[in-house]
């Protein structure tokens, strides 16, 4: 039953990123002088990465992508905890969704780190949501038998140790982060 759970908090947290990240690219909108909370070194630093090519993939804002997408999570998840069903169809387009999402973070990190030159908090929590949720989705499909390949006992492991995986992604990204921005950390303190 933890499953509701988290795409309820996992959902929230990363709508909560992408509006509080659409709030600030309307300030900066509104005022290019503007310095958003955010910007506190010379690799963290939300303005940088707002105002870059990368922040507007489909010409408009990303965070509005975010504001949308994040949402669906939340409502699945109180809908399953009111007892909704949903038809393997759904699930397999739900965790497409989710496919899409996890490759979106994973260009927008290595944009973000290698082309920018800047990390942006509002993302960072955006890609932190998106991952377990992934990871939660796609062990629930396999678990199911939804994906139409009998995979259950390996659909069962990831559905049972999707926080683990979530914890190597995580692990694995803020390992690129530390080496390739070595040279910046001591500007932090």
């Amino acid at each position: 039953m933890v499953f509701p759970f988290a795409l309820i908090v996992f959902g929230i947290a990363g709508w909560i990123a992408s509006f509080g990240l659409t709030l600030e690219r309307l300030n900066v909108a509104s005022n290019p002088d503007y310095a958003t909370p955010c910007d506190i070194s010379p690799f963290i630093s939300c303005k940088s990465v707002m105002l870059s090519e990368q922040a507007a993939l489909l010409g408009f804002p990303n965070p509005l992508i975010g504001i949308a997408a994040f949402f669906a999570p939340v409502l699945i998840g109180f809908a399953i905890l009111a007892g909704a069903k949903f038809a393997p169809w759904f699930w397999n387009l739900f965790l497409l969704g989710h496919v899409f999402a996890m490759g979106f973070v994973f260009w927008l990190f290595s944009q973000s780190v290698f082309v920018i030159g800047s990390l942006c908090l509002y993302c960072i929590v955006a890609w932190a949501a998106t991952i377990p949720l992934f990871w939660s989705i796609l062990g629930h499909n396999l678990k199911e038998g939804y994906l139409g390949i009998k995979l259950m006992p390996s659909g069962e492991f990831v559905y049972e140790w999707a926080w683990v995986l979530t914890i190597i992604n995580y692990l694995a990204l803020s390992g690129v982060i530390v080496v390739h921005f070595w040279d910046f950390w001591p500007t932090l303190f």
